[in-house]
This record gives C-alpha cells, structure tokens and sequence, in this order.
C-alpha cells in the first residue's frame, strides 16, 4: 500500500481566501507588533480565525531573516552547565530564566555548542543568536571580542553577572559582590579577627575583582591595613589541606579565612577533608568563610558561613531586563546589582585569644 500523500502547509494565500480579504491584510495581521494594530480588529480577527481553522503556523526562521519578531528568547552558556560537577550551581539560573521566559509569553531556545571544539556564538562568521529576538548569556568563559561583535551588531542580551567591555556598556544583572564580602570582613573583625587571609580565584574576573574590592573596603572601614601577603591565589581547592591551614594558622597568626568557592564541589570537599583528619577545627583553631554559594549545599552537609546569590530571582530579572531591551530597541544599557543574603552557618567565631564586643 502506497504511503498517504503529505497534505499541503496552509498558506497565506489560503488564509486570505478563507478570510474574504487580501495577502497583504493577512500578511500584516500574523506578523505582529504595531502594524498588526493598524488593521481594524474584526479583520484581524478574522483573519486569526481562519489560519487556525487551516493549521497555518508561522516559520520563524523566515521571519527573523525579514528583520520581525519570533517571539524566542535565547540561553546562551561559555561553558556546558549540564554536567554532574557544575549542575547545580547553575540550575537556579536556568530554572529562573525558563520560569520568567514563559511568564513573559515567551519560547526559550537553549544554545548548546557546536563541533567538538571550544564553543563559540559566531560560527563561520554567522551570529547563530539571532534566530531569537535576544539572549540571555552566562558562564563564566567570556568571549570578550564575540560580545564586543554582538554590541557592534545591536543584537539584545542581558549577562548574568557583572562584565565589561572596554569601549562599550553592557546590559548586566549582577550580585554585589563588593557589599557583601566587606560585610563579611566587618563580621569577623567584629569577632576580633585581625589576620584575615583571603584566597582569591586565579582568573581575574569581574566577580572576583568585586571580592577583592569588598575584602579591602571592609579592612579599611574598621582602620585595619592591608597585608598584601594575606592575598593569596587558589588555583585549585585541593591545595586547601590541613598543612596549608597550619602553616598559615602557625608562623602567619592567621585567626580566619575567606576563600572565593569553585562552581563545583571541589572546595567544600576539601574543607570537609580537613576537618575529618582531625588537625584543624573550624571556627575552634581557625574561622573560614565563603565567598558565595557552595554548589551543591543541602541541609545535611555542614552549614558553612557564607553569603548567598539569589540566583533564580537574578534570572528572572535577567529576562525581564531583556523583554525591556526588545520593547526599547534604542535604549541605554541596563545594569542591575542585586544584594546577597548572609547565611551565618557554623564555621565562624570569635579570634583565638580574643575578646569582642555585640
């Protein structure tokens, strides 16, 4: 038996047979916008009528190429945010882009990487983002030359986390780093901690220049100088061991510490290493705070003193600074700073030796 004949995609043509008006007229109502609005409102009504009652769907594509509106908002990550080490850090992020997305009557696209090499938005040339109205970019790996192309291109999009770009302003939602760790600081000298080591990521990104800034500022409101010895970059977490917490407790006069946390487990596990050998005790011989969100915390792990992102709401924020963007095609830049919540925990206290006062 012969397969059945694919039946023919309605056109517009079609619907404007059925409707009793012109392509034109049709035309005009499904694409959208204002010069939708500009058709009286019992034609349009018409002409919406009959496209459902033929099936007719409007390709996207095509109509991104003619310079309108999909009606698609763009997720776009520097680096994969699926695998098991770096899910959960960032599934508050995609959780809250995908809830505000489809409150804002928007679809969501998920931009995943192409080949097997480094990813990349512009591939052969060709900005792959713009098959959506715009685009919500995170992660970490910043391609700074493809968001200078997208700014020279005009294309929408709202990062999630504070970035600059010489020569450009940017649209960001941000934490404010800089507040909360020096609130931290002040917590600490509070608890007559003096010797404060801070262990800083490698890579010098804005969020932890924020870190940096916010660790000298809380030093400097409570008249304490800076030792730039007490800076210090980890670049991996497993150097946190219990001779390192020793040597620095010892000979250095260390009393805390405050480290930028790593997006996957690696950090709290060697926190937890150290404390299970014994050696160290946490706040007992030494105070340690972090800076920013463990990836993976859950009620049963140890309740490490940090502060915390509000990582959902900054992406539901993200979204609706872009649907802003896209109603304002000429507007300036939005860039949003948000503070965080400090989350007391159980790994701080007073200085070994010290009094404090409340």
């Amino acid at each position: 038996m012969a397969p059945p004949r694919r039946q023919r995609r309605a056109t517009q043509v079609d619907i404007a047979r059925r409707a009793g008006v012109s392509q034109a007229t049709v035309s005009l109502v499904l694409s959208g916008g204002a010069v939708s609005d500009q058709i009286a409102e019992p034609t349009r009504q018409t002409v919406l009528a009959a496209a459902a009652e033929l099936g007719y769907s409007v390709n996207v594509a095509a109509r991104s190429l003619k310079g309108g509106r999909n009606h698609l908002l763009g997720l776009y990550t520097f680096e994969p945010v699926f695998p098991t080490d770096q899910r959960d850090f960032y599934f508050p992020f995609l959780m809250g882009v995908e809830e505000e997305t489809a409150r804002q009557g928007y679809d969501l696209l998920l931009f995943s990487s192409v080949g097997s090499g480094d990813r990349a938005i512009y591939s052969g040339g060709v900005n792959r983002l713009k098959i959506a109205d715009g685009c919500v970019l995170l992660g970490r790996n910043v391609r700074r030359e493809e968001l200078a192309e997208l700014v020279r291109e005009d294309f929408p999009f709202v990062f999630i986390g504070r970035r600059e770009l010489e020569g450009a302003e940017l649209s960001y939602m941000g934490a404010d780093y800089v507040t909360a760790t020096s609130d931290l600081v002040a917590e600490l000298i509070r608890l007559g901690h003096r010797r404060i080591l801070y262990l800083r990521a490698v890579e010098d990104t804005e969020p932890t220049r924020d870190r940096e800034a916010g660790y000298r500022q809380g030093l400097a409101a409570a008249g304490v100088a800076v030792d730039e010895s007490l800076i210090r970059g980890l670049a991996d977490p497993a150097d946190l061991s219990p001779e390192f917490v020793e040597r620095w407790t010892g000979a250095d006069g260390v009393t805390a510490i405050l480290v930028e946390p790593s997006e996957d487990n690696r950090l709290t596990a060697a926190l937890d290493a150290i404390s299970a050998a014994g050696r160290v005790r946490f706040p007992g011989d030494c105070s340690i705070a972090l800076l920013g969100d463990p990836p993976s915390w859950t009620p049963e792990l140890r309740d490490w003193t940090r502060f915390s992102l509000p990582r959902a709401e900054m992406a539901r924020t993200a979204v609706r600074m872009l649907v802003d963007l896209l109603g304002e095609p000429a507007g300036a830049p939005r860039q949003v700073t948000v503070p965080c919540g400090f989350v007391a925990g159980d790994s701080i206290g007073p200085a070994p030796g010290r009094t404090w006062s409340r």
